[in-house]
């Protein structure tokens, strides 16, 4: 059976953003000691931008980066793995306000000026006292280059910190964004669980900070599933020092679109690293559905197919069952007819007008690599999207059997 080799995943190397520093330590959350705790701060305020989970159920950390990036500046953001401070009542909006105030006041900040993020095991207390112990100390680490200490403070049930790094000349000065990322379990659609940061040194508005935002998301962390299951924590935070200082990048101009396609890049690279580390993946799977009657049937075709329980086990096991494929996309709720799909594994055609090829042996062959890439044509009209994915295995119910113990 193929696995996906995460020694081989090529990590981004992170370098320094102008204008902010960050740092990550243990504070003694994660009982086996690793690093539990990260900081990211800009020097002087930051245009900001976020986008959280849509599920109904928020962690209060969630909740305290809602209403204060409403604001559209902020300091940077103060993030702890090892629990998610979710379904904790009054008492984690509280611990919530104290996780920023111990950080603020060790950097001799204002109240309001900091973010929140967590991550972890929901349903019980943060220890914050173990935070505002280590805030000081934590402050005192800051550097410029300190953003790989941070990547490795917010994993979880990862296997590798998610990274990178891209820079592009608008007018003759260099913009660069860094991005980092954690997850690997609960990765959903709209949009996946994970925690993602941004850090650029251009000079953006908060308005067209967040349109680009937006616009990076739709089509990487909402375009990824691992299990179907979207989690109370999801941020993804975006953060501008304009520490280049060059021209002012506005929305709807050439410069703003390539901004943001930078940031697009940026966040699909972090998307598919954290399908690469689903949880128990044997596989990877690049699913491209085109010849859609609109884009909203294109990603619920996509969506549909890549979340199903049956799809993802056919994948695991090595089993080309392209009916399953046809299955989800019958309830998918889009325009289509059986007649005019085509679905190709590996550039193997296996479905040809709704109807099986007889290359069994070939579409076999076909699905037993480690990455797979599987496109579907419904040939109904003009539209397309692409979804990562990832097989399930006996291992995601084994890690996940025992995620608390």
């Amino acid at each position: 059976m193929p696995v996906i080799s995460k020694k081989k995943i090529k990590i981004g190397r992170l370098k320094p953003v102008p204008g902010f520093t960050a740092c990550g330590m243990s504070c003694g959350i994660k009982k086996n000691g690793k690093k539990d705790l990260a900081l990211i701060v800009s020097d002087a305020p930051a245009a900001v931008a976020g986008v959280f989970t849509t599920n109904k159920v928020k962690a209060a950390p969630v909740m305290l980066s809602i209403a204060r990036v409403k604001k559209g500046w902020t300091r940077g953001v103060v993030i702890n793995s090892g629990n998610a401070n979710a379904c904790t009542g009054r008492r984690g909006d509280k611990d919530a306000m104290a996780m920023t105030a111990a950080v603020e006041k060790a950097l001799g900040l204002k109240t309001g000026e900091m973010l929140a993020a967590s991550t972890g095991v929901i349903g019980v207390p943060l220890p914050v006292k173990k935070i505002e112990a280590a805030s000081d100390a934590l402050a005192s680490r800051l550097r410029n280059n300190g953003l790989a200490e941070v990547s490795e403070a917010i994993l979880t049930t990862d296997a590798f910190p998610k990274t990178a790094f891209l820079s592009v000349n608008i007018h003759g000065v260099k913009i660069s964004i860094a991005g980092i990322a954690k997850g690997a379990g609960m990765i959903c659609p709209d949009m996946a669980t994970l925690l993602a940061f941004f850090m650029t040194d251009a000079a953006i508005k908060p308005a067209a900070l967040r349109r680009a935002l937006k616009e990076a998301v739709d089509v990487s962390f909402n375009g990824i599933s691992v299990d179907n299951d979207m989690s109370t924590n999801d941020t993804a935070l975006a953060f501008a020092s304009g520490a280049s200082n060059p021209k002012e990048i506005k929305a709807g101009t050439p410069d703003f679109r390539r901004f943001t396609s930078l940031l697009t890049e940026v966040a699909q690279r972090l998307a598919r690293m954290i399908v690469m580390d689903g949880e128990g993946a044997t596989r990877f799977i690049t699913l491209e559905v085109c010849g859609a009657a609109s884009r909203k049937d294109a990603a619920s075709a996509a969506k549909t197919v890549a979340s199903s329980m049956l799809v993802k086990t056919a994948f695991f096991g090595g089993d080309p069952n392209w009916g399953r494929i046809l299955a989800a996309l019958g309830r998918a709720g889009i325009k289509m007819k059986e007649d005019r799909v085509d679905v190709f594994f590996n550039g193997v055609q296996v479905v040809k007008r709704g109807l099986d090829t007889g290359k069994e042996k070939k579409a076999a062959r076909a699905v037993n690599p480690a990455e797979v890439l599987v496109r579907i044509g419904l040939n109904m009209g003009d539209f397309s999207t692409v979804h990562w994915t990832s097989d399930l295995s006996y291992e995601y119910v084994k890690i996940n059997s025992a995620y608390r113990t």
